[in-house]
């Protein structure tokens, strides 16, 4: 297993190319003298040492900045929607965690299409000022506190997860290095974080779908009675489910 990050590789170029201006200006007849198979015996090893070396500068600048994974920190700030994205797509790059890291985007894309769309049916059928909108958009909006605290809640996990560790692990675990005791618990330890971040998300899966339901039980709604609507079984669901939050915060 290894991580490739799209920035990585540039560096490499860079280094690449620097050791190669450097053997020019040394090898170069002209420039420094030194000379592979030449008279001069000190200046043949020299020069087949400058090689050697530059190929082992090569070989471990490859290693260290395509293959080494990167130990990722989650930022401290999490205030606008667009510190939420930030801080998930430094997961993208973690092969172990990029299909999650990626539904959690997806996520937060998707709830803003749908508060958007219920909303605009909520103008449809209520007045701004009248309760309805002002209950029906109340729960929406902390609905989406809920998902969003659960992205959070992500991104705290993942901040302590370090992901250089556990691709080393993966990648030694089969040589008998380890005992299988450690090996045991190594691997509940992942699995802890790993299904803690996809009940997360399932959680989340959850929000969307109430929130689809809602959708349709309000494009059934004949009335615009404001009893009617807060009746509404998925209404009343929702606020259920922020209630339970709000208490287990506290």
């Amino acid at each position: 297993m290894f991580i490739l990050n799209h920035s990585r590789p540039a560096m490499l170029l860079g280094i690449i190319a620097g050791i190669v201006v450097l053997n020019i200006a040394v090898l170069s007849p002209g420039l420094l003298g030194v000379a592979i198979g030449g008279d001069s015996t000190l200046e043949t090893a020299a020069g087949v040492t400058l090689l050697i070396v530059s190929l082992l500068i090569v070989l471990y600048g490859s290693y260290t900045l395509l293959f080494n994974p990167p130990v990722i920190h989650t930022a401290v700030a999490l205030e606008t929607r667009e510190d939420y994205i930030t801080a998930l797509n430094r997961y993208r790059n973690v092969r172990v965690l990029s299909e999650d890291a990626a539904l959690a985007l997806d996520q937060l894309e998707r709830i803003d299409k749908k508060k958007k769309i219920l909303l605009q049916v909520l103008d449809g059928r209520f007045e701004r000022t009248e309760l309805s909108f002002r209950k029906f958009n109340t729960v929406i909006q902390e609905v989406e506190k809920l998902l969003y605290l659960n992205i959070r809640s992500i991104l705290s996990k993942l901040s302590v997860f370090d992901a250089a560790e556990f691709a080393q692990f993966t990648g030694k675990k089969n040589t008998g290095r380890f005992s299988n005791a450690l090996l045991q618990k190594k691997n509940t330890l992942y699995n802890e974080y790993f299904s803690y971040v996809k009940n997360c998300l399932a959680a989340n899966e959850e929000i969307l779908l109430k929130l689809d339901q809602l959708l349709l039980e309000l494009s059934r709604l004949g009335s615009t009675d404001a009893a009617a609507a807060l009746e509404m079984p998925c209404m009343q669901e929702l606020t259920a489910l922020i209630g339970q939050t709000k208490l287990y915060q506290q």
